[in-house]
């Protein structure tokens, strides 16, 4: 019965790290008006002493328009816009366990002036040296419910592996039962 009940429960992270979940703009958007600001959502609580934010431009020109602003899971970074183009926004925050946890959301403004794409950031390059934010006066210290994180810490889709975990845990569970009818 237990590993019935098991096989219906969500499967979660490890509590122990944090994860990215969410971003406005969302990663891989394109833009057409400049947002005001750049929000962060994470899997935990975040820390602001701890935590280095960074946003570039077309040119690696740094696009922050001031400091991150923090309330428990969620970072607001002002957003100062300039040419038409790729904007990088690179995170990089230790997890509860220290382990760090890093990287980056892409999204492109489609209006403005268009930037020289050989002067453009590579997607390997790495953000310039972070910054570190403040705390949102009367913030929240408590993080908010666990949401599942639909990909790992290295981007890779975590789902297929759930499937065939969930099908082995069947198959071994038929295979007992069938085992154990041939008996009696």
């Amino acid at each position: 019965m237990a590993l019935g009940v098991s096989l219906l429960l969500p499967a979660t992270p490890a509590a122990a790290h944090n994860s990215l979940t969410g971003s406005d703009p969302a990663d891989g958007a394109r833009v057409a008006a400049a947002p005001a600001r750049i929000e962060l959502r994470f899997l935990s609580r975040v820390d602001p002493a701890t935590t280095k934010i960074t946003v570039v431009g077309p040119d690696n020109v740094p696009a922050a328009g001031g400091a991150p602003r923090f309330a428990g899971s969620r970072v607001a970074v002002p957003f100062k816009s300039g040419k038409a183009g790729l904007y990088i926004v690179g995170y990089q925050l230790p997890s509860s366990d220290g382990h760090p946890v890093k990287g980056e959301v892409r999204f492109t403004l489609t209006t403005g002036t268009p930037a020289d794409p050989s002067l453009s950031p590579s997607p390997s390059s790495a953000p310039p040296s972070p910054s570190v934010g403040t705390a949102l006066p009367g913030a929240a210290t408590t993080a908010g419910p666990a949401v599942p994180a639909a990909r790992s810490d290295d981007g890779t889709p975590v789902w297929p592996w759930l499937v065939v975990a969930g099908l082995v845990v069947a198959g071994l569970g038929a295979a007992l039962l069938r085992r154990r009818a041939t008996r009696s």
